[in-house]
């Protein structure tokens, strides 16, 4: 196992968003059209195992997540494009064990890699997640992870879970990663939009789960500097617009897209 990192993330802190795709070319223009990402052409020297990964550069030149290429035998596996997030933890077995235990499930076992200790589990009602306790760069031991932040375009601002028991999840969650749950919103039919913080910061909603979905998830709502700008780019990319754009509190607008590839992904941004 490698050293432990000395990341001062809280523990439950979103630290990486990581794009898988069947297209990594194809989501480099995409995205590089409606966020204003730079996805590189090429993997990143440092992968290993021969996997095609690709990191995803913003505007200042931090780094926003990563591109997983899917391969054939994953595809033949049964993987699809999606978003995923990664979840900081300082002992990613002991809380594999831990999850495992909850009725949560492993999905790919505890891996070194270079950048850290990782592993994919879903928790009780199966939407899918990382685990990672990282390691940062020499010289930059205390860096802080900025993949998420609450007010900044090019970088994810907001992380949405559907899910069959909202109950149940933000007790998982809070059990596993310290979470809080103050606040709510009443959505009518749709139930109650509950929203998550990492201590005091609002990372995030719990809601239940709407008919048309076929499981639990998360959302990852990436930030953009003006919505219409996005749901044009989305239109003439060959993207989908789901839903939106619709105006949240605080007067920004939120709107739901699936890529040309068929991930789906969440936008929040004003309106110019």
């Amino acid at each position: 196992m490698m050293n432990s990192s000395t990341t001062t993330n809280p523990k439950g802190s979103f630290i990486w968003y990581e794009l898988m795709t069947s297209d990594p070319d194809g989501a480099a223009r995409f995205y590089g059209a409606v966020v204003g990402w730079t996805i590189a052409a090429h993997s990143d020297p440092a992968a290993s195992g021969g996997v095609d990964y690709r990191m995803i550069v913003r505007g200042d030149g931090g780094h926003a997540g990563g591109v997983l290429a899917l391969n054939a035998d994953m595809l033949a596996g049964g993987a699809r494009p999606a978003w995923m997030g990664y979840l900081y933890t300082p002992d990613v077995d002991g809380t594999i064990a831990a999850i495992e235990a909850d009725g949560g499930k492993l999905h790919m076992p505890a891996t070194d890699l270079p950048v850290g200790r990782i592993a994919m589990v879903t928790d009780p009602q199966g939407a899918p997640f990382y685990i990672m306790n990282p390691i940062p760069p020499a010289g930059k031991e205390d860096m802080d992870s900025d993949a998420f932040s609450v007010t900044e375009a090019q970088h994810v601002r907001w992380n949405e879970l559907s899910t069959s028991d909202p109950e149940a999840a933000i007790a998982f969650y809070r059990k596993h990663f310290g979470w809080g749950q103050e606040g709510a919103m009443d959505m009518g039919a749709m139930g109650q939009y509950r929203f998550l913080q990492v201590g005091e910061v609002g990372i995030g909603a719990v809601m239940p789960m709407m008919p048309d979905m076929p499981a639990p998830a998360w959302t990852f709502y990436i930030g953009v500097d003006d919505i219409d700008r996005a749901k044009a780019a989305i239109e003439a990319e060959g993207g989908t617009l789901v839903n939106g754009p619709m105006e949240i509190p605080g007067g920004e607008y939120a709107m739901n897209g699936i890529d040309p590839q068929g991930a789906a992904f969440g936008l929040v941004g004003p309106r110019k």
